[in-house]
């Protein structure tokens, strides 16, 4: 027994080393040095995910498919940090309207403004007529009275006087002429005051991207009615618990936002809501996707420092079953096999694989998000 268990133990550990280099071939290794090429195994029915977690793709597939892999080498890239931030409006481009004493809303000359609308500074956008209080406007109504009373009475005086002219002194003539002047002037701003209505008008040139505005409405003094920004001057806010890092940033771009610039304007002195507010100014391309006053965006902020690993363009990475980042080696000529990662976002194009990649790595850069669905 002894013999014979003797004699199968080196079968045994034969059987596996050939059944490793059946699998195994020329290539890429893996992070810590080992094999990761497998030979390409015929399956029938073509597309397959096999047991050990690859996926088998025929030539004929990856052409369909649009596959396209590289070489990943090791090289350096600016360390980076993930922000919360949002996109805010430019206080020099952009405006509100507010109403000084509140009333009622009447259309403009050109109606009630619409969000998207655009409008030049100056533009009247609505009116608010005033309403007083019951008894103040009872006593601009007696007030009024009284004046027009009064002007009457020197109105009649003063034709009087005229009549007389040559009997009386000059200068009481232009007394009651002066005396007629000042009541009309009077009873005219009262009149005034009792019909007054505010012009909303835009403060600045630019799209109105909020309106509440209603024919009809009764709003309240101070009340924001309208916002009034520049598509094309627009800002990102971002925030931060770090007081440091506005001195540390090398530049900064935004998660999945192709066509955009950020340039830091400042950091703020003053802690709000615990956290530092960092401001940067938007440079976008014609071509660039639009955004929203308020839209909640991640920013991908680049330090000073420099960190090693490999650079990939984000359609490399997808999601595992477990949502783990995850990139796709390919092993053999038609085999694939998917390999977690860490990673930090370099731009909205780039990230960078810090762990669990080697250089001589084939990733697989274009259709990852394909052969990930393949079951």
């Amino acid at each position: 027994m002894k013999c014979i268990h003797g004699f199968l133990m080196p079968l045994a550990a034969l059987a596996m080393t050939l059944a490793v280099v059946a699998w195994a071939g020329p290539g890429a290794h893996g992070p810590n040095g080992e094999h990761l090429d497998q030979a390409a195994t015929p399956v029938a029915g073509g597309l397959a995910r096999l047991p050990d977690g690859s996926v088998y793709v025929p030539k004929l597939a990856q052409r369909r498919m649009g596959l396209r892999t590289q070489i990943a080498p090791a090289s350096e890239a600016s360390a980076t940090i993930q922000l919360p931030a949002r996109v805010v409006a430019d206080p020099n481009a952009s405006g509100q309207i507010q109403s000084m004493h509140g009333g009622r809303v009447e259309p403009g000359p050109r109606g009630l403004p619409v969000a998207g609308q655009t409008v030049r500074q100056g533009d009247i956008l609505a009116w608010v007529r005033h309403h007083a209080e019951p008894f103040a406007w009872a006593a601009q109504q007696s007030q009024r009275a009284e004046l027009k009373a009064a002007r009457e009475l020197a109105e009649q005086r003063l034709r009087r006087l005229e009549s007389l002219e040559g009997t009386v002194p000059r200068k009481e003539i232009d007394a009651a002429r002066i005396e007629v002047q000042s009541l009309a002037g009077r009873e005219q701003q009262i009149v005034a005051s009792l019909e007054a209505k505010e012009p909303l008008r835009a403060p600045v040139s630019g799209v109105i991207a909020r309106t509440d505005l209603k024919a009809g409405q009764i709003i309240e003094a101070r009340d924001v009615m309208v916002e009034i920004v520049d598509p094309a001057r627009l800002m990102v806010e971002a925030t931060t618990p770090d007081v440091t890092l506005g001195a540390r940033l090398a530049g900064a771009s935004l998660l999945g936002v192709e066509g955009v610039k950020l340039q830091l304007v400042g950091a703020a002195r003053a802690l709000r809501d615990g956290v530092l507010p960092l401001s940067f100014r938007i440079q976008a391309s014609p071509t660039a996707t639009p955004l929203a006053l308020g839209q909640p965006l991640t920013l991908v902020a680049a330090l000073n420092e420099r960190r090693k690993g490999i650079v990939l363009p984000a359609s490399a990475i997808v999601r595992s079953p477990a949502n783990e980042p995850v990139v796709w080696i390919k092993t053999g000529v038609e085999h694939f096999l998917p390999q977690p990662v860490q990673l930090q976002s370099l731009s909205a194009t780039t990230v960078l694989v810090t762990q669990g990649l080697a250089p001589d790595n084939r990733v697989l850069v274009q259709g990852a998000a394909l052969v990930a669905q393949i079951r």
